[in-house]
């Protein structure tokens, strides 16, 4: 189907479409990364393979200024909280940040991230919360903690355990389910939480996407939104700057780093196409418990 960009960098830049679309699905992206350009890219090129067409609308925090572009271009190119208040979504995407090393309270838009979770109980239908956003919020929600790994997670991983959803349909263990994480940190006391449901998990990455029912919300631990060279751009950066950082893992075919195995791309399409789905299903389910209240 076909994805349509709303606003944002590309978009500004002629560098994506705005067609007329018949009922697309309304979805807005909380854009974290400092990459905005390439993450733009990647959910929008990734969305365009769905089998819904979609609207992306992408925000940004408005308490943080980001050094990979001008504060002027951001706000003029994208959406803040104020700019949308009144209005409501069928799904809200939160990105992934580099700032998984500070305490929570340490981060400047943390905050303010509190307010849009708020908001989007009662303006949006589903959340998805991806990579450091999935620990943020499960933090906001449940108080769950995270903790410092002893080396950074990095590469392709499969998830050995998956129990069927409507999240989870037409993935399995094994190569089933495969994702790219990038991360220093993991979530701790999420074991004990009633409303929390592990979907899926590996024993190398741990719990890969988890669910809470009750809030509709969505928890992706990696990046399925990644692209073919994404992980590549990322150890050669941290080469250059002489950070500790090995190959990731089960990424590039053979010894050497000539090819590269795109073993998430399946995956990452099933994935959101559940996500899409599970909001019709959601919406479905919220029209009929109206009428009930009606009718009763």
């Amino acid at each position: 189907m076909t994805a349509n960009a709303i606003n944002g960098l590309l978009r500004a830049d002629g560098k994506w479409q705005a067609n007329d679309l018949d009922n697309p699905q309304q979805i807005l992206v909380l854009n974290l990364m400092p990459t905005k350009r390439t993450t733009e890219r990647q959910f929008l090129s990734t969305f365009d393979y769905l089998d819904h067409d979609v609207e992306i609308t992408f925000l940004y925090p408005k308490t943080h200024s980001f050094k990979t572009v001008s504060g002027e271009k951001i706000s003029r190119c994208y959406c803040c909280l104020s700019d949308i208040a009144d209005k409501h979504y069928d799904g809200l995407i939160i990105t992934g940040a580099p700032v998984e090393k500070l305490r929570f309270g340490q981060v400047d838009y943390f905050n303010e991230l509190k307010e849009i979770i708020a908001w989007a109980h009662s303006h949006v239908t589903e959340i998805l919360c991806e990579c450091w956003a999935a620990q943020a919020v499960l933090n906001i929600e449940n108080g769950v903690s995270k903790k410092l790994l002893d080396k950074k997670l990095f590469g392709i991983y499969c998830a050995d355990e998956v129990v069927k959803s409507c999240l989870t349909a037409g993935l399995s263990a094994g190569a089933g389910l495969t994702m790219p994480q990038s991360r220093h940190t993991e979530i701790t006391g999420f074991e004990d939480i009633v409303d929390l449901k592990v979907l899926a998990s590996s024993k190398v990455a741990g719990p890969c996407i988890l669910r809470n029912d009750d809030l509709n919300e969505t928890f992706v631990t990696g990046h399925p939104e990644y692209s073919l060279e994404t992980l590549l751009i990322e150890y050669h950066r941290d080469l250059n700057k002489h950070l500790p950082i090995k190959r990731p893992e089960n990424y590039f075919v053979g010894i050497d780093e000539e090819e590269i195995n795109y073993s998430w791309r399946q995956t990452s399409l099933q994935l959101y196409n559940n996500w899409l789905n599970l909001i019709t299903q959601t919406q479905k389910v919220g029209i009929n418990n109206e009428r009930r209240k009606v009718s009763i």
